[in-house]
């Protein structure tokens, strides 16, 4: 008995009862299966523009036709090494220039220009310097120094003095002593 259909409502035949039921279950069994979400869960989709990325197709678009024109450029020159005769073209034809060279050569001329005229402004000038004035003054200096000292500039210095070494035997030491010591200590 546990086995068997039991309605929830009181029926006159249960095995109509169990076969409609078990229909109205399949029914709502396909509509379950069948029902659409109604809240949209996929999250929102990419624009364009950040699915391309244009930008960065176009830099690899400039960087490969920048490979693409050094491959050429490269490919010339290895053709014409192989068509000409082997020499080696090394040497530079070119002279080393500097960009500011002509400022440097208008400094130059400015300073040079500038200095010419401060020599043309100091030979011009007079000197402020007496020198007459000065020449006087010393020889008059050179005439009271010669008036005033005991011997004259021109004059040599003679010393009536003489001095002799002598060597004193024993343990004293030898000195040196002049005439007039030696007739003070004999007195």
């Amino acid at each position: 008995m546990h086995r068997s259909y039991q309605p929830l409502k009181p029926v006159t035949n249960r095995y109509l009862q169990q076969r409609w039921d078990h229909d109205q279950y399949e029914n709502h069994r396909r509509k379950v299966s069948s029902a659409l979400p109604v809240v949209d869960n996929k999250g929102m989709r990419t624009p364009a523009h950040v699915q391309l990325k244009l930008k960065k197709l176009q830099l690899q678009d400039e960087r490969l036709s920048v490979i693409d024109r050094d491959n050429r450029l490269l490919a010339s020159k290895l053709a014409d090494i192989v068509c000409s005769k082997g020499l080696v073209d090394h040497r530079n034809q070119y002279h080393l220039r500097s960009l500011n060279a002509d400022k440097r050569r208008e400094e130059l001329l400015l300073v040079g220009r500038q200095n010419q005229a401060i020599y043309q402004r100091i030979t011009s000038r007079q000197s402020e310097y007496r020198r007459q004035l000065w020449l006087d003054d010393w020889e008059t200096t050179e005439h009271r120094r010669d008036d005033i000292s005991r011997f004259p500039r021109g004059q040599k210095q003679r010393s009536s003095r003489k001095v002799k070494f002598a060597a004193v035997e024993g343990s004293e030491r030898s000195t040196s002593c002049s005439n007039t010591d030696r007739t003070d200590r004999e007195a």
